[in-house]
């Protein structure tokens, strides 16, 4: 209701404003000062349209000058009246320029500008060719500054698009690395499982059992994670409560990790570094996931039973090496996102990564990253 109200009441002013300037300039003249000072109050009545009706706004004040000028432009007052009314529509027609499309502004200019000639023309018909100049000037003036304005407004709301666009982008494929990374594991570890489940069934039941329950084991912890993770995608702002997130995991999490990678039947020899910092979640995550889809390329490529995990922790750099003694092809002939996650993940905490078969034979997978506040 109130901004009803407050619509109405815009408009009321708006509507009253030729009226009032009638009554404003048809004041007795024994006081100059005080009749220019209600012309110059009566002006404000059409700028309440200029927020949201710009080209109403500028109608009034157009038709209003068209009206009330020619009724009293041989009194003093209508002479005085004549300049506060063009500056008026130069104000007008820079705030359309700047709330409407560039047609719309360019025509309310050009309407606007042959209306203040043919005003000038009655007020004063000698001389009209500097009057013209300033006139034009004037309304084009305005006019750049307006279409200005608007350029920097619509500038400044497509840079926020893209940013939010980029944001949208950054996110899907961090869910993306997330789930890769998740999953490929998991699903290298149960098929792993299962074929050597599959081989033994008849002639070593016992192994074949702890085959089935190490992918059922596996498989539980992965679907947890998953409804954990689609859990947190789904929860909207509108939720009551805090949301709660689980913990990412980190290097800390290495051991049962390789615990369960041993369960497919791959053994990994790990070496850490005497100094085990705290590392920011970020990093801790990208190290984890790094460790985790090389040890994955090694079940699923490498075609060998062993890796050796290398992490050295200083106070400028962590470095991270996987290395095998398999086919030395982890990775290659693959058209899967795992190598390519990996150098994502460095990328993105400025560090150096790369992944190739070794000379000596066998695959390597390093990776250097920064810690934060020291150089590289």
């Amino acid at each position: 209701m109130s901004v009803r109200l407050g619509g109405l009441s815009r408009w009321s002013l708006a509507l009253l404003f030729p009226v009032a300037l009638f009554l404003a300039a048809m004041m007795p003249t024994g006081d100059v000062l005080i009749q220019i000072a209600a012309i110059v109050l009566v002006l404000g009545l059409p700028l309440g349209l200029m927020r949201r009706r710009p080209i109403a706004a500028l109608v009034i004040v157009v038709i209003s000058a068209a009206v009330v000028v020619p009724a009293v432009h041989q009194q003093f007052s209508g002479r005085v009246l004549l300049i506060p009314l063009l500056v008026l529509a130069d104000i007008v027609v820079g705030n359309v320029a700047a709330k409407t499309p560039r047609w719309q502004s360019v025509t309310a200019a050009v309407a606007t500008a042959v209306a203040q000639m043919l005003l000038a023309a009655l007020d004063n018909p000698n001389g009209l060719t500097t009057l013209y100049v300033i006139e034009i000037l004037g309304v084009v003036t305005a006019w750049v500054i307006g279409n200005s304005v608007r350029q920097r407004r619509l500038y400044a709301a497509a840079q926020r698009t893209e940013a939010e666009d980029r944001a949208v982008q950054a996110e899907r494929l961090r869910i993306a690395r997330e789930l890769h990374d998740m999953i490929a594991h998991s699903i290298g570890v149960i098929a792993v499982q299962a074929g050597m489940g599959r081989r033994v069934i008849d002639t070593q039941p016992a192994e074949a059992r702890n085959a089935l329950a190490n992918i059922e084991e596996t498989s539980r912890d992965t679907a947890a994670a998953l409804r954990r993770m689609l859990g947190t995608l789904r929860r909207n702002d509108l939720e009551a409560g805090p949301v709660t997130r689980d913990p990412a995991p980190g290097l800390d999490d290495l051991e049962s990790l390789i615990a369960r990678t041993e369960q497919a039947g791959l053994k990994v020899f790990l070496r850490r570094s005497r100094e085990q910092a705290q590392l920011p979640p970020d990093i801790d995550l990208s190290a984890f996931r790094i460790v985790q889809e090389a040890m994955t390329n090694v079940i699923r490529h490498a075609a060998t039973d062993r890796c050796d995990v290398v992490i050295e922790q200083g106070q400028q750099m962590l470095t991270i090496e996987v290395t095998d003694a398999g086919r030395g092809v982890t990775g290659h002939g693959d058209h899967g996102y795992g190598i390519s996650g990996m150098r994502e993940r460095v990328s993105l905490l400025g560090g150096d990564f790369s992944a190739g078969p070794r000379d000596s034979g066998g695959f390597r997978v390093y990776a250097r990253i920064p810690m934060p506040g020291e150089g590289a």
